[in-house]
């Protein structure tokens, strides 16, 4: 009998069920789509770089504005940390596999017809979406945004939020049921306790949102009038409904950039992390106070003095267990021999980052601040901060830290230094100033602005310019490292960290073979 024809490399990955490939399928995926993003941010950018604007129409800036930011999160951020989890997570608790291949890959392919959908919805008559991401009631009423871009957008939110609540099964199941043999939950890599925790989190918010744009379909096109207060309905309901997952999903793209920075911190300051019980607990805190302060997005809605009063406390409150992690992190630090790798670069970038934009949050769950600072500048610059700062500096950080073990191959040190300071200057330089044309009175979603700003908005898009560069030699640096070939003698441990992490990634070849490990490992 003839032996069966080995597949291609493309058609290995297509019909793969291997969680290593369908991780690495994801993060190729977020790196094309960044793209994409980084393109639309562009375009804004050369829009802002004059006050009398005229790049493109209004019209058209609403639905750039609107689709950068569902491609950036829905597209980039979470899919990326996707990618890591499902390669990590199965290795690091001595797991073969994902406990679900098949719906692995499912969770995998429902982002294709959604980035397309997406995509597409540009070239529709109308155009794309142009209500925000937020997309709030009644701007993309029937009444006011007739369009099928809207009903495309809607789809596209429930193709991902499918995507993502299948993929959160499937690591709850793996991780409760999969781990090695003495590996209790309290022994668990805080990469996997992250997980666990981020699961939870898009099992409870996602269906709310999805529940949400569904209600606005229906008004859109049935009849209904859950949002419409001639029907008895109230434009405010879509706003808790989507706050109550909207801002855990703050947490949920950066709660495994938590993970990863645990792991990069304690590696290269040759270090156990500084109070592992405590950061388990703040990971766990984080996940269940993330669902108790959505309203802090709503102070200006006439929600009453109580009311507010309640969530801005809260918000207060989850500064806690995310203050327990910073200062755990900086203990970690102190005394440790440190190595100034780029990927301990990108971690520190990340605390340093964070930190600013953690306190901006504060401010702005300040009642009175809110309402002055509400729609301005100001609290697009801290969500850049939380999420650039924090969600894309922890995801290179991983990049530069565990591509010797997906690939056997370093990314250069050398060029990975100048991406670190292109992108931490090049932030600074844009989403630091919108702080401050944000406190000078500069509105979001605007296409022009007054005179005044105009330089502000010139100097953030040389920023941009920074981290343009910075992403070109990123994703140049990582094509030219994956054509080198394979050098012998590549070591399993490649930062030789395993005696300080015990995490069992480092305990197996890279890249790893297809089962992970040989035998499943025993942890003590």
């Amino acid at each position: 009998m003839a032996e069966a024809k080995p597949k291609s490399l493309l058609l290995r990955y297509l019909s793969s069920t291997d969680h290593k490939e369908i991780g690495i399928m994801y993060l190729i995926f977020a790196l094309v789509m960044g793209i994409v993003g980084g393109f639309l941010a562009g375009v804004l950018r050369m829009q802002l770089w004059e006050s009398s604007g005229g790049v493109v129409s209004p019209e058209l800036y609403n639905q750039v504005v609107t689709m950068h930011a569902t491609i950036m999160i829905f597209f980039v951020i979470i899919p990326a940390m996707a990618g890591f989890g499902n390669y990590l997570v199965p290795i690091m608790i001595g797991a073969r596999d994902m406990a679900f291949p098949k719906l692995n890959a499912f969770s995998f392919w429902l982002l294709i017809p959604a980035a397309l959908i997406g995509i597409a919805s540009f070239f529709v008559e109308g155009g794309a979406a142009g209500g925000g991401w937020t997309s709030y009631q009644p701007l993309t009423s029937a009444q006011y945004s007739g369009t099928p871009g809207v009903d495309m957008w809607i789809f596209v939110v429930h193709l991902t939020g499918a995507s993502s609540i299948l993929g959160a099964i499937n690591f709850i199941v793996t991780i409760l049921n999969m781990r090695a043999p003495g590996m209790n939950l309290m022994k668990m890599p805080l990469y996997a306790w992250a997980w666990l925790t981020n699961a939870f989190m898009i099992l409870v918010g996602t269906p709310v949102l999805a529940g949400a744009v569904t209600m606005v379909l229906f008004d859109r096109h049935f009849g209904t009038g859950f949002f419409r207060p001639s029907e008895g309905g109230d434009p405010v309901l879509y706003q808790h409904l989507f706050w109550f997952y909207s801002h855990p999903a703050v947490y949920i793209m950066i709660v495994p950039g938590f993970g990863a920075i645990s792991h990069i911190v304690a590696a290269f300051s040759r270090k156990r992390v500084f109070g592992y019980t405590g950061m388990v607990y703040a990971i766990a805190a984080i996940g269940f106070l993330g669902f108790m302060v959505w309203a802090h997005h709503m102070f200006t809605t006439g929600l009453s003095p109580w009311v507010r009063a309640f969530f801005a406390f809260m918000t207060m409150l989850i500064a806690v267990p995310t203050g327990v992690k910073i200062f755990s992190w900086l203990a970690t630090i102190w005394g440790g021999t440190i190595r100034f790798t780029v990927a301990m670069k990108f971690a520190l970038g990340m605390i340093s980052l964070f930190v600013i934009g953690g306190i901006g949050g504060v401010w702005l769950g300040n009642v009175p601040v809110d309402i002055q600072l509400h729609d301005s500048y100001f609290v697009v610059g801290h969500l850049h901060y939380v999420l650039f700062g924090g969600s894309v500096m922890s995801l290179l950080a991983a990049a530069y830290f565990w591509f010797p073990k997906m690939t056997g191959k370093f990314l250069s040190e050398k060029i990975g230094n100048i991406v670190f300071w292109c992108m931490f200057v090049g932030m600074s330089m844009t989403f630091f100033m919108m702080h401050w044309a944000g406190m000078q009175g500069m509105a979001r979603r605007t296409y022009i602005y007054r005179p005044e700003f105009e330089a502000l908005n010139k100097f953030m898009s040389f920023g941009y310019v920074f981290m343009l560069i910075g992403g070109i030699l990123f994703v140049w640096n990582v094509y030219q490292t994956i054509r080198q070939p394979l050098a012998a003698g590549t070591k399993d441990d490649a930062w030789e960290v395993n005696d300080i992490q015990g995490s069992l990634e480092w305990m197996t070849s890279s890249p790893p073979p297809k089962e992970n490990f040989k035998t499943i490992p025993v942890v003590a």
